[in-house]
């Protein structure tokens, strides 16, 4: 990444000789290559942007309107904001300069300092980024402003490149922003610094007209990306020339998920050389020894739900997550990332793959291979297959019918097959059919609703159980009969329950409880969307998806009572989430050291990785992660992780959360 060059200044001097032309710019948002949803920018003389925005996914997203004023440095003075967010809650957010006064005020914050900065919003569009390099163009050669309502951004210009479409070529630049995430903020502008394109494959935004440029863009942006967690890799990663002892340390056992009191473990190369008592450990004589002391040793942790993006894999490594389950991703980018993190050019965590199915239509997932017929069903199994995937992950949208051939298919292939419950059948239906697991406990949710339940491909999904769980009788006989039929299939459940605490329990204006244990750690403008809210909800129905969280934490227990195995996975953000979700585990009732065994040798069984993986035994892969304090006592010290061992490489925790922004655990 460069400090901003002498073409940067040049083209913010021609940005300020016309800041604000009349002009109306036309976006295209696109999931998985298709449309999805429209941005209209309309710039006026006198610094007015006026914007429409929306996308649909899956009938989830955002509809917003949004109205800036700006002086003519491109600082707003005034902000207006207002329709509704991602899932479907209330937008009014605002933001004012009054005789050198700031203040903004929303449905999660209110706040005033004084004039001068930059107003990042919360539902703002993606215009806004383009508003904030203009902006910090203006600020000269330091490039940096000060953020509302706290932090401050820095600007460098990474690339630029001549595209063509339609018979037109335009020159356009890619930017990067930091101060508003855990990694930098990219956006393609023109040479007027005009907003051009946001691409990817999952989610892309681009000019009207310009759309076939994504996959050029996406590729020069990937390398720049690339660029720099590979210099982040070559600064944190370091490969011991000599054995490593971890000694007098207290060891998780998690075979048989207890805590062995002072223990000594070797590490030799990418190997455990030798696990036992301290009092009789043989350290050789050219060891660098770490003191164990007050602290604990693990296997490495499993995320077994995750949808990977690279900088994921130094949150998952400075979280002690080794290894992961990648429940849905763009194939060519997964088998990218992966080549990179098992290379050790990137940071990143072991990869186990499932392949995502869908039935094409207006609810489709936005990443994955879609199936209309049993030829094409059958021709998706055999390309994840050949392609060394692990699982076949069925989505919302499938075709119950082409179900019980793909099932056999992918089983006669030695795969797994999980998913959400296709719409139109129950949990019970989707196990008798022959499905190993399932994702997401609102899916064993519905398994009770289904007469009240019109299309689980939206967003009822979600609402449906918040309206009806709370009235779930769990010692009935439909809960007794269920229960029974996952035992008799063995079926595994992955239940994703900090990923569903948010829906039902945060309020806009309240701390997210699932971000309150590491919200002091983030950066200021990411502690803002932990008092955002959850899923839109009333006076009058409040308290019952309360009740209806508070009976899906019941059910977590019930089935982890009844011998269900519950697997360890986000679906969220990665790394920290993980901690949460066994700090979720333990609330329902799970016992910490049962949790602990989830995160381990669970899933490191359900993935065939056993006799490699999942366990701190001499012979096995070095994938360790040492922490303060004991997690079996207080599952919340599994956050306190200081050292990462992967593959025998080792990372000092609290340097890899450095990298993105994060403060180390206390």
């Amino acid at each position: 990444m460069h400090v901003l060059s002498a073409i940067l200044i040049a083209a913010a001097s021609l940005a300020a000789q016309q800041p604000n032309s009349p002009q109306t710019f036309r976006y295209t948002i696109l999931a998985n290559g298709e449309k999805a949803g429209l941005e209209v920018d309309a710039f006026s003389a006198d610094g007015r942007v006026d914007t429409t925005y929306e996308f649909n996914d899956r009938g989830r997203g955002p509809k917003t309107e949004t109205h800036w004023l700006l002086d003519p440095h491109s600082l707003p003075l005034r902000v207006d904001c207002t329709g509704n967010d991602y899932l479907k809650a209330p937008v009014d957010e605002h933001f004012a300069v009054d005789h050198g006064q700031a203040e903004w005020k929303s449905t999660s914050e209110h706040g005033h300092a004084v004039a001068g900065g930059f107003y990042s919003g919360i539902n703002t569009p993606t215009v806004e980024a383009a508003l904030l390099v203009q902006a910090l163009t203006h600020a000269g050669g330091a490039a940096s402003i000060a953020l509302y309502p706290g932090g401050t951004a820095h600007l460098d210009k990474l690339a630029d490149t001549t595209v063509q479409a339609n018979g037109q070529s335009m020159h356009v630049t890619e930017y990067a922003i930091t101060g508003l995430a855990f990694s930098p903020v990219t956006i393609w502008l023109d040479d007027r610094l005009n907003f051009f394109a946001q691409p990817g494959t999952w989610f892309a935004e681009l000019r009207e007209g310009w759309e076939s440029t994504n996959d050029a863009l996406y590729k020069l942006q990937t390398r720049a990306e690339t660029t720099r967690l590979e210099r982040i890799a070559q600064e944190l990663t370091r490969h011991p020339q000599h054995p490593v002892a971890i000694e007098h340390v207290r060891l998780f056992d998690s075979v048989h998920a207890t805590m062995l009191a002072d223990q000594t473990v070797v590490v030799s190369g990418d190997r455990i050389a030798s696990v036992g008592p301290a009092s009789s450990a043989q350290t050789p004589a050219d060891a660098e020894r770490i003191d164990g002391r007050g602290k604990t040793l693990l296997p490495g942790l499993f995320d077994m739900h995750v949808h990977l993006s690279p900088l994921d894999g130094i949150l998952d490594i400075a979280s002690g997550i080794t290894s992961v389950r990648d429940m849905g991703n763009n194939i060519a980018d997964l088998a990218e990332l992966d080549q990179q993190w098992q290379s050790g050019t990137t940071i990143g965590p072991r990869v186990s793959k499932a392949g995502l199915i869908d039935g094409p239509g207006p609810y489709q997932a936005p990443t994955g291979i879609f199936a209309a017929t049993q030829q094409e069903a059958n021709a998706a199994v055999n390309r994840y297959a050949d392609l060394g995937y692990v699982q076949t992950k069925i989505y919302s949208s499938f075709n119950p019918a082409l179900l019980p051939e793909t099932i056999y298919l992918s089983h006669s292939r030695g795969m797994r097959v999980s998913g959400h419950i296709p719409n139109g059948m129950t949990a019970a239906q989707f196990v008798q059919a022959g499905a190993d697991e399932i994702q997401h406990i609102n899916f064993i949710m519905l398994n009770f609703f289904s007469e009240k339940v019109k299309d689980t491909r939206t967003p009822e999904r979600f609402t449906a159980v918040g309206e009806y769980a709370a009235g779930l009788d769990l010692d009935s006989k439909p809960v007794n009969d269920f229960i029974a039929l996952l035992q008799l299939h063995h079926t595994t459940i992955d239940p994703t329950l900090n990923a569903f605490e948010p829906m039902f329990i945060a309020r806009p204006g309240q701390v997210d409880p699932s971000m309150k244990p590491i919200l002091d750690r983030l950066p200021a403008q990411l502690q803002r969307n932990a008092y955002t809210g959850g899923l839109p909800v009333t006076a009058a129905n409040d308290q019952t998806y309360r009740d209806s969280w508070a009976t899906m934490m019941k059910m977590t227990k019930r089935l982890y009572d009844a011998g269900v195995p519950i697997l360890a996975g986000t679906d969220n953000l990665a790394g920290v989430m993980l901690h949460h979700e066994l700090e979720l585990e333990v609330q329902a009732g799970i016992p910490p050291l049962k949790a602990l065994q989830n995160a381990t040798m669970l899933a490191a069984t359900v993935l065939r990785k056993q006799q490699e993986l999942g366990s701190v035994e001499a012979g096995k892969a070095a994938d360790l992660v040492l922490v303060d304090g004991n997690p079996g006592d207080d599952i919340s010290n599994i956050r306190r992780c200081r050292t990462v061992f992967k593959n025998g490489a080792v990372y000092d925790s609290d340097k890899l959360y450095a990298a993105v922004a994060i403060l180390p655990a206390k």
